[in-house]
């Protein structure tokens, strides 16, 4: 009952956003749905009758492009539901407001909400945060691939879990990902993505030594960032100011990643809102680095990588499917020319 009157009261201050219908549970929710024809839904994980998870799956097998927000608690138990809501198909998810007053839940509840509405209701080049159309740079001769830092943000747990599956259990470079979630939600990913990929998917760790083929996420509300002590280079971990509103922030790991590998840098940037890694990236390609960007047909939204493509910083635009092959190609090929080298 909070969760509704919290939507209705954010959604009636913004002019620009309707509410057109509520329910008390999953099945009343179904048959609004089918008469309304809403433009977004918003689930609570936790209704009677027929819960968040039961209302998601049967939404995708009749709407499957509708999209579906996720009301979760930030929890364990909530953690996990959430994980698995994304994987059913809910584009995004929300964190219920834990105890204070009503006034600070709405508070909560309309810094986090509004802005999903618009990213994923509104027009996508709106969610690319004004960015200005850009040159892309000219490359010079391609270095050898020695790091890869991926960053995501609303759709990125389904990004992420195509991208690191397709990458090989001899990739001969490590992988660091910032993905926006709390704690917790970054310990529940890291285990659900390491089932499915050959590579070791754990949440990273302060002074872990790099090495190939390792997969790090960044924990929740800790930037991530790359450290050189003598011949080895190890992992960071610190809680300084957010940064484009983010802890962890992509432009933090970013601005790291250049200092320390330059030309040896491959950036990823996956679907997200706004435009956090686009610093970053700017960074990284002033040292010689590259950065590869999912396309807008293939996002959740293209808000990061779209600022990305605006600013001229990609070199390569690429549906989701390609974009594990094409790490792997890239970070091989560096491999076998050095070897025949």
């Amino acid at each position: 009952m909070l969760i509704r009157r919290l939507v209705s009261d954010v959604i009636a201050a913004d002019p620009s956003i309707d509410v057109v219908g509520d329910a008390a549970n999953g099945r009343i929710a179904l048959q609004k749905i089918a008469q309304l024809a809403p433009d977004l839904v918003t689930l609570d994980v936790e209704m009677p009758e027929m819960d968040g998870l039961a209302t998601l799956r049967e939404i995708r097998k009749t709407w499957p492009k509708l999209p579906v927000i996720m009301f979760s608690t930030l929890t364990e138990r909530g953690a996990a539901a959430t994980l698995d809501a994304l994987a059913l198909g809910a584009n995004d998810y929300i964190t219920k407001p834990r105890g204070g007053s009503y006034e600070a839940s709405l508070r909560h509840a309309r810094e986090a909400l509004v802005p999903l509405l618009h990213g994923l209701c509104g027009p996508r080049a709106v969610a690319a945060a004004g960015t200005a159309p850009g040159r892309r740079p000219t490359p010079g001769p391609p270095g050898r691939v020695r790091v890869v830092a991926i960053a995501s943000s609303t759709g990125g747990p389904n990004a992420l879990a195509t991208v690191l599956p397709a990458l090989p259990e001899d990739l001969p470079v490590p992988v660091l990902v910032v993905q926006h979630m709390p704690p917790l939600f970054t310990a529940h990913l890291a285990e659900r993505l390491g089932v499915r990929s050959a590579l070791t998917v754990a949440e990273a760790v302060a002074g872990e030594r790099l090495l190939p083929g390792m997969v790090r996420i960044a924990p929740g509300d800790w930037h991530m960032v790359v450290e050189r002590e003598a011949a080895a280079i190890r992992i960071g971990l610190h809680q300084g100011p957010p940064r484009n509103s983010c802890r962890p922030s992509a432009d933090e790991l970013l601005d790291s990643v250049a200092e320390v590998f330059g030309p040896g840098a491959l950036v990823v940037m996956l679907t997200g809102m706004g435009h956090d890694g686009r610093s970053g990236c700017g960074r990284v390609v002033g040292r010689g680095g590259r950065v590869i960007a999912q396309d807008e047909e293939s996002s959740a939204v293209w808000g990061m990588p779209g600022a990305v493509v605006r600013a001229g910083l990609a070199e390569a635009v690429l549906p989701l499917g390609e974009i594990g092959p094409e790490i792997a190609r890239r970070a091989l090929l560096g491999r076998r020319e050095e070897e025949a080298a």
